[in-house]
Parts: C-alpha cells; sequence; structure tokens
C-alpha cells in the first residue's frame, strides 16, 4: 500500500478542505461501490457493540477529503483508511485494529499479525486490486440495513 502521508494527530481538524464531521469515534473511509467494502462495513455495524465506529464511504466529499488529506485517491483500490484517535491507519493494520476495537469475532483478524509487514501489505493490495473481480460491485449506501445507515457519513 502506499504509504499514508504523515500528519500530526487530528490534523485534518486544520484542514480547511476537510469539511467538519463527527470524530468522536473511530472513522472508517472505504470504497462505497464495493462488495467487499459493504460487507466489512455490515460487519463493524453489526459486532461494534459500542456503536463507535462511522462509516464514510470514499467517494462523497468528506470521504474524499479525508483521503486527499492523508495522500490516497478516492480511485486507488488500496485506499482503504481508518482515522482513530485522530491517527489514520492503512492497509491490513487498519482493518487489524478494526476487528481489535470491535472486539468478539473481530480478534480472529489478530492472527494476520504475525505475517511480516511486508507480506501483510502484498496481501492487502492483491485482494484490493482484484476486489471487484473477486466479489463484485454493491452499493454501501443502498443497503437497507439500519444499523449500517446510522453509522454512515456522507
Amino acid at each position: 500500500m502506499a504509504d499514508l502521508t504523515p500528519r500530526d494527530v487530528y490534523s485534518y481538524r486544520d484542514d480547511p478542505k476537510v469539511p467538519a464531521f463527527d470524530d468522536s469515534g473511530p472513522i472508517t473511509v472505504m470504497d462505497g461501490a464495493c462488495a467487499l467494502c459493504s460487507f466489512g462495513a455490515r460487519m463493524i455495524a453489526r459486532f461494534d457493540r459500542k456503536a463507535q465506529f462511522r462509516i464514510c464511504p470514499g467517494q462523497t466529499a468528506l470521504g474524499t477529503a479525508l483521503l486527499a488529506h492523508y495522500g490516497l485517491k478516492p480511485d486507488d483500490p488500496e485506499s482503504w483508511l481508518l482515522i482513530m484517535n485522530g491517527r489514520a491507519y492503512g492497509s491490513l493494520d487498519a482493518i487489524m485494529r478494526v476487528g481489535q476495537t470491535v472486539g468478539g469475532v473481530g480478534h480472529v483478524l489478530r492472527v494476520l499479525r504475525i505475517l511480516p509487514r511486508g507480506l501483510q501489505d502484498w496481501i492487502y493490495r492483491r485482494i484490493a486490486r482484484n476486489r471487484y473481480a473477486m466479489f463484485g460491485r454493491g452499493d454501501m449506501c443502498a443497503l437497507p440495513d439500519e444499523q449500517l445507515r446510522k453509522r454512515l457519513l456522507q
């Protein structure tokens, strides 16, 4: 994965291109047209018992601005972002952190930590670049799941 542009904690708050939003909990920015990302968003909504996560499609104005702030592009398949406590994470590292935070079955993702970082990034890149062929497309915002709709940042 392309490394995230290093930024200070909560630096997006001072970026005039990033609209103000509720950042009181972790935020994931992911492809709203990807079936795999939509599945991930539904799993976050299902297993995040504390309802702390917010989910933002990368194609929205907020998603695009956050991705750009960290040097990512919404049309880049590797642009999956987690912002937690004002810090940004990407690649499998972000996905493992989400799993650890939501708990329950999310802890299963921790096993990926045994892999060297380079291998983690290689696996992530392969899946990200082939996600439409492997899993298809879907519209995250059109999903009837009320738990997910409550968490969407537009």
